[in-house]
């Protein structure tokens, strides 16, 4: 009975040495696992409102609710006293493995992050990158897929468009519109103006404000170039270009102003005083 009550006591006083580390790692884990999903749950829902692609929101919240549920539970081994030195090294080791054997691929899946956290561009915007033009349809973990006007389907790895300049021509809600139309030298100018101007301030596509700019542009070897500058609405962009390009030749046409062209003027001249043929007799000897 004594040897008993002597391994009871010993018992008591480890599990009384032992007790704080047990309720540090019992918090540890229970307020831990708690945050891990509360903050994943956090960058879900503000990447929903980024209007980012649904399948990407799951994938980033699956990785971030699993990493830092590996860092809660490697925080409560740590507590309870379990060198995790050599797991975290193994661990390391196993990463940089990883890591080499799929370089390219994690490149891409890390600009992946960058674009939906940075928000650098959204489904449904129109992108340009280097020679290629198209509307973002997805926006994936390792990929962006964007459609062409003529319906073609390209396929950009992420790591391309954060080493890229990109033009996003749609994130903004208006577009300036620039043209620039040649009317003889002979035209009035005053005239020309006054006909643009009105012609501008009739287009419901038109903005009012900003204020359109209608004015002389640049003098060139065969017209004065008349340049307009107006805004419009980004969805209004192609339609007014459009628009613009009849308008403007039916207006010209009507008030009789020319349209000058390069030409090349071929002037033919005859010399009177070209010599005549001189013929020359040989003697026979």
């Amino acid at each position: 009975m004594e040897h008993l009550e002597k391994i009871w006591n010993e018992l008591l006083k480890w599990l009384q040495s032992i007790a704080p580390n047990i309720i540090g790692a019992i918090l540890i884990l229970v307020i831990g696992w708690w945050l891990s999903s509360l903050l994943s749950k956090y960058l879900r829902k503000a990447m929903s409102k980024g209007k980012v692609d649904a399948g990407i929101v799951s994938f980033v919240y699956s990785i971030t609710k699993n990493a830092l549920r590996i860092v809660v539970l490697i925080s409560t081994a740590a507590k309870l006293g379990v060198n995790v030195t050599s797991i975290i090294a193994a661990l390391g080791a196993a990463s940089v493995a990883v890591g080499l054997a799929l370089k390219d691929s994690m490149s891409n899946v890390a600009s992946g992050v960058l674009i939906i956290v940075n928000k650098l561009f959204h489904i449904g915007d129109y992108l340009e990158i280097e020679d290629l033009q198209g509307t973002v349809t997805k926006i994936e973990m390792m990929t962006t897929t964007l459609n062409t006007i003529d319906n073609k389907t390209i396929t950009i790895p992420n790591s391309t468009l954060t080493s890229s300049n990109i033009i996003n021509y749609t994130s903004q809600k208006t577009r300036r519109l620039d043209l620039t139309y040649g009317v003889g030298y002979e035209s009035d100018l005053i005239e020309v103006k006054n006909l643009l101007r009105q012609l501008v301030e009739t287009n419901q596509k038109i903005h009012l404000d900003p204020a359109p700019v209608i004015a002389v542009g640049e003098f060139q070897d065969s017209c004065i170039q008349m340049v307009i500058k107006v805004w419009c609405d980004c969805d209004d962009y192609w339609p007014l270009y459009y628009e613009m390009q009849e308008s403007v030749k039916m207006l010209f046409d009507a008030h009789h102003i020319s349209i000058p062209y390069p030409q090349t003027d071929v002037h033919l001249k005859s010399n009177a005083d070209t010599p005549s043929s001189v013929l020359s007799k040989e003697k026979n000897p």
